[in-house]
Parts: C-alpha cells; structure tokens; sequence
C-alpha cells in the first residue's frame, strides 16, 4: 500500500498558502508595467483578471472536494480528459509555478537591495536552498510559517494603505480609459498570473483537514481578500502618479511608501515586498512538487517520483526536483520573459480546468460526488473559458509559441513514456463515446423509418458481363422489395466524340434486344416494379451521375471494374461517380453476391453508416440470411470503449429485422477483420468516397475472400469531416 500524505493543514494554512501564492509579484513588481499597458485603467484591469480568475476558481473549489488528491489540476484534467491532456497539465504547470517561485526570488532582488547591499544571484539561490529544505521537513512546517509571513505582509501592506490613501490625487486618474479596450486586455492578461495561485491550494488538497469546507472557503475567501487588497494598492498607486512617474519601476511600492510615509513605514514596506516574495516562491514550491508526485503515481512520471520520506511524510524527491530546476532558473534563465510563457499556458491551463468541470458534470461518472458544487455552473465555465481565449489573444505570438512548446514537449513525453505503460482514458473521452453512439443508433433508426418509396438505380455498359448484370439487378430488387420500392435498369453505352448522338439513338442492336430480354424477364420473376432502357452518351460515367440526380434515385448499384494499377494510383471512373453521385451508392465488387447464409457489415472507422445498416438489413432479410456486425477496436482500447462498442451493437441487433452477430475485433488490421468475415456469402464495407477512406478500403478489400459490396451514402447523410474525426477518436 502506497504512503498517504498527512492531512495538517487547517484553514488558516489553506488561506494563508492561497494568498501567499497571489501576493508577491503580482502586487510589489507587476502594477508599475502594467501601468505602462492600461494607464490609470490598470486598476480595472486587476478586477477584470480576478473576474476571469472566478471560474477557475469555482471549477477548482468543486472537483477538489470530489477528488482530494494532491496534484490538484493535473489530477482533474487527467481524471475528465484523460493521460494527454493530463500530462501536458502537469508538465505545464509544473513548470508554470516553478518560473512563477524562480521570478518570485529574483524579482524580490531590488527590494533587498534597498535593505541590504548584497549581491542578488547567491541571495536569490540561497533562499530557494532554504526553502526546499523547509518544505522537506513537512507540508505543517511550510504552513505555518505561510502563516507567519502572510501576517507580517497583510499588517505592513495595511499600513501601507493607511498612510498613502490620504495622498491620492484625482488627477492621477485623468485619460482613465486612454489606452482604450486593447491596452486594458492587454494589461488583465498581463497581470493574470498574480492571480494564479489562488487555486494553488488544490494541489496539496491531500493534506488539508475537512477539505469539503476549507478548500472552498480558503479558495474563494482568499480570492475576494486579494482582489480587493490589488484593488486598493493599485488605485493608490495610480493616485500618486502625477507626483511621481511609476511606470516601469522595479520598486513601486517602495517608491511610493518613501513618498508617503515615514522612515520605519518605508523598512515594513520593504520587509513585506521581501516577505511576500519569498512567501509566494516557498508556495510555489510546495504546490508545484506535488505535480510530478501525483504524474508519478499515475505513472505518467517515472515511479522515483512518488517516493515519500519515512521521517518527513513529504515528497522528497519531487521536492527536490522542483527545488533543482528553480535554482537552475534563477541562475541561468532570463525570468521575466519566461514568467509570461508561464503566464500564458496558466491561462490555457485555466481554460481546461473549466472544460474539466463541465466534462464530469455532463458525463455522469460514477463516484464523482463532490461537497460543493458551483451554483451558477455552468454559465461561470463558459464566461471563464470565453475570457480566457480573449486574454490569449491579447498576449501577442512569443507566450503563445511557448506554450506551443511545452505542450509539443509534453505530447512527446506522453508517447515515448505514458502511452505504452497506460491503459485509461477521461471521463469526456467517455461521454462522448456514448453520445457519439447514441446519436449514431438515432440516425440508423430515422434510416430504417424513412419513407417506403424508395427508387433504385442499376447502371450497366455493353462491358458488364450477364453474370454480374443478374447479380447488380438482384441486389437491387432485394433492396426495392424491402422498401415497398422500384427498381430502374439502365444501359449506358459510350458512343466516340467524333460520332453524333442524334446518328445512334434510332438504332437497335442485338446486344440492345438481348438486354431488354433479359430485363423483361427480370421484371416478370419479381413482384418489384421494373423499368429498363438504354441511354447512349460520350461520358457514361457523367451521363450516370446525371440520370440518378434528374430521376431522384435513392440509390444508385453500379459494378467495380477491374482496378489496374493507374486506377490504383490515380482513382478510376468509379470512384469519381462515387465522389459526385447525389444519392447514395452500392458498389459491387464480385460477379456472385448471393447471401442465403450470412451477411457481414466490417468497419473501422467508428459506427456504421446508417445506410450501411439498413441495406445489409434489407439483403440479410431477402434472402433469409444472418447479419454480422463485424466492427475493429484497437488492441489497447481501454474497457469503458469495448463496453460502449458492445452497448452500440446491442441497439443496433434491436433495429434490424432478423438474427444478428456482434463480433468486438480488438485490431485494426484488415487481414484480421477479413479473417473474422470468413463464414460470410457477403461482405459489406463503407466509404465516405475520399481518396483516404478509398485506400483503406482497397486494403481490406484485398483481404476479403468473400464477395463484397461497398455502400457510400449521398453527401447529406454522411458525418462531417469533424465528425468522423470525433467518431474514430472516440471508437
């Protein structure tokens, strides 16, 4: 049995480590250059991110009641979208929160100067040393002294406030708005990140008491308390602009607090700024440790990850990690730049928190029962995700191609290490299997409850042999008798370019009079109305396409001719009419198709096309014959896919009119689906008509012994390119 983590962090930890994350940069370095963006606007701008910061928040506050397990966005993300998106959420945010504690201690440097001349690089690396070790001797040590430090920066920063509202200018607020909306976006997306470790809290969310109350009353609480504290500083800030230019300070605080107040008011400030920092680095630590800790046992990191000191009960080696790599970027990364990389992929890291919370709400999974639920859901999930697109497009294209980045680095580590040791998927992956499945019974059942008129063409030439003749025109009136419908044969002969139609349409040849004996014999050997004719033109292949959009044929049988190798690399005729056909079409590619024993119907490429089913339906039923729902699944499929694929199947058999066999292939491969079809008399495949679907089809195709037909449905009744792309993801 795996160590547990120590539950010991009470809500005066929880509030303390929230704000502790979000007071630091955000307030002591970022307010003077977003100042540069918004003008006096930036005091909105700070309200605009936290409203934007809500959702998360609110998401967060949710799912971590549901799943108290350290890890926080990572866990949530992996659990409702599965290991991909899981791991690029904690790689993502691991990194993330380690430039936001590395940025922490090398922003802190030009307060520390102010106090003490010391150079900046070994103060800053040694206290990451510091707090590393601290957060290795336990997370009640690293909670208590968050403790300590908030209060000491909240007392300073009161009476910071106390002594410099008095000063505020209205002036300071002329132009409030000159930047317009752009600088004002531009500015909320910029100081986003102060925000950032309001739901920091989630990823220790293992080791807090009664998580069901102190997660949201921590998150939420310290949430209102930071927005407001921001509010207040910067309106300050900007109020004493006219006396003095804080744009692009270093110090800000500071800079004003020499303005304001005395000598000791001006060391508190300072004390705090240094405080607040280093609180807001030592949260980082802590909260972004517990991301590869929580990777690890999932076994998206390697196993060494998930180690937990006997003595400490804390995670040594994740800490000492984390501790590893800040310390790397303080001394060697320019900080500022990357912090709003960081920035940006919070930002979309919020994105999906959102999507995650409505992904386990909407997918009803079994145990997600959480103790706080967001009232508002789920309009809070769509204005938080719709917010945060907006802030992304107004960070320009360098934060943007590093999150790109981090999430192509994190996509190769998932492949090279997490996909050949994990076998799971999300909750949405899920969800969307089953409606994608429901939706799929739904078209096929509208299908088989379509009107009974029902008009099918057979196309021939002079070069269709009788046996395949017998066989198109016996397809077609199983079909037709199944749908009350009528059957149209017709001979498209080719005459030359240089030959004038009007010079052969009068003349009747023996092969013309052998035909239409034959069809007239067709039509008294069936009770299905049967018309027949010939039809001369320069393109057969148009003059086909043409005929079946002008007579309103519901489906169109044709013959696959020999297919050499230029029609192998280039398409032939027949796939050209199987693009342009306006109705659907049964390609027959076999002399023999009679079926008195089975039918098969092998996919896969997600459901079967309704019209697929419905035909193999109609020939099964004609001719007394079975229907085997042959469909491949890939090997690795996870048991919540076999389990959807087999309840897919089940409502299908419901549907058609005699016996029916599901057969759950676990590959792919065309040889084994063709295998699986053995026992069948005919075999039925789909195609969309794409030169993609095309080729796979000529594989499988190549492996079938049996005779098959190949059914593609007309345009409208086909999925989307998205939605065949969702139906193979999902199946």
């Amino acid at each position: 049995m795996p160590k547990e983590l120590e539950r010991d962090l009470g809500l005066a930890s929880v509030f303390a480590i929230s704000v502790g994350a979000m007071v630091g940069s955000g307030i002591f370095i970022l307010p003077a250059l977003a100042l540069k963006l918004a003008g006096p606007a930036v005091v909105l701008a700070y309200f605009l991110a936290a409203l934007i910061v809500l959702p998360a928040a609110l998401s967060k506050a949710e799912m971590a009641t549901a799943m108290p397990e350290a890890g926080g966005t990572y866990v949530y993300i992996e659990r409702s979208m599965g290991p991909l998106l899981g791991t690029i959420a904690g790689v993502g945010t691991w990194f993330s929160l380690t430039f936001k504690g590395a940025l922490a201690l090398v922003g802190g440097a030009p307060y520390i100067v102010l106090l003490l001349d010391l150079p900046v690089l070994p103060v800053a690396v040694g206290l990451a040393s510091a707090l590393v070790a601290i957060n290795l001797f336990g997370a009640k040590q690293t909670g208590r002294m968050q403790v300590a430090i908030v209060a000491i920066m909240l007392a300073a920063m009161g009476w910071f406030l106390a002594g410099s509202v008095g000063t505020v200018e209205s002036a300071g607020f002329d132009g409030f708005y000159a930047n317009g909306t752009g600088g004002l976006l531009a500015a909320a997306g910029f100081v986003f990140v102060s925000y950032a470790g309001v739901t920091k809290v989630a990823s220790v969310a293992e080791e807090i008491e009664n998580p069901s109350r102190n997660i949201p009353l921590g998150m939420l609480g310290s949430l209102a308390f930071t927005t407001l504290l921001y509010v207040l500083v910067v309106f300050v800030l900007v109020g004493v602009t006219p006396s003095l230019d804080l744009a692009g300070s270093a110090t800000p605080i500071a800079d004003v607090a020499q303005l304001t107040l005395a000598e000791p008011g001006v060391i508190a400030v300072v004390v705090a700024a240094v405080l607040a920092l280093v609180s807001t680095a030592n949260a980082g630590i802590l909260s972004s440790s517990r991301y590869p800790f929580a990777m690890s046992r999932d076994e998206l990191a390697p196993p060494r990850l998930a180690h937990v000191s006997d003595r400490f009960d804390t995670p040594t080696v994740a800490i000492t990690l984390t501790g590893i790599v800040t310390i790397l970027l303080i001394v060697g990364v320019p900080i500022m730049e990357i912090a709003k990389l960081g920035s940006a992929f919070q930002i979309l890291v919020f994105i999906l928190v959102n999507v995650a919370l409505v992904a386990f709400r909407e997918s009803g999974v079994d145990g997600y029962d959480p103790d706080f639920t967001d009232p508002l859901y789920p309009w809070t999930q769509a204005f938080g995700i719709v917010g945060g697109v907006v802030l992304l497009t107004q960070m320009g294209w360098l934060p943007v191609v590093g999150a790109v980045f981090i999430i192509g680095g994190s996509t190769l580590w998932y492949l090279g290490y997490v996909r050949p040791r994990v076998r799971r998927e999300g909750v949405a992956r899920d969800a969307l299997r089953r409606r994608i499945g429901k939706r799929a019974v739904e078209r096929t059942r509208s299908t088989f409850e379509a009107s009974p008129e029902y008009d099918v063409l057979v196309a021939v030439t002079e070069e269709t042999c009788r046996k395949q003749e017998a066989a198109l025109t016996g397809l077609a009136t199983d079909v037709a008798a199944q749908r009350d419908g009528s059957v149209t044969v017709v001979r498209f002969d080719e005459v030359p370019q240089q030959l004038p139609l009007a010079s052969v349409t009068d003349m009747q040849s023996p092969s013309d009079e052998a035909f239409e004996n034959r069809m007239e014999s067709v039509a008294a050997a069936t009770s299905v109305p049967v018309e027949y004719g010939e039809i001369v033109s320069h393109d057969p292949r148009h003059a086909v396409v043409n005929f079946a959009d002008h007579h309103d044929a519901d489906l169109l049988v044709v013959g696959e001719a020999s297919r050499g190798l230029w029609s192998r690399l280039f398409g032939s005729d027949t796939d050209w009419m199987l693009q342009h056909t306006p109705c659907d079409v049964l390609l027959v590619d076999a002399d023999d198709v009679t079926a008195d024993g089975e039918v098969a119907l092998v996919t896969d490429e997600g459901p079967f096309e309704p019209v697929k089913v419905e035909l193999a339906d109609a020939l099964a039923s004609a001719t007394g014959a079975s229907l085997a729902l042959i469909q491949g699944i890939p090997a690795d499929a996870t048991d919540e896919q076999r389990t959807a694929v087999r309840t897919y199947h089940e409502k299908l058999c419901e549907l058609c009119d005699g016996p029916v066999d599901s057969r759950v292939v676990e590959s792919q491969s065309p040889a084994d689906l063709a295998s699986c079809a053995d026992s069948a008399d005919l075999v039925v495949v789909q195609t969309s008509g794409s030169p993609t679907t095309a080729r796979r089809r000529e594989r499988l195709l190549d492996a079938v012994e049996s005779p098959t037909v190949i059914v593609r449905p007309k345009r409208e009744n086909q999925s989307g390119l998205i939605g065949r792309l969702f139906e193979r993801v999902a199946f």
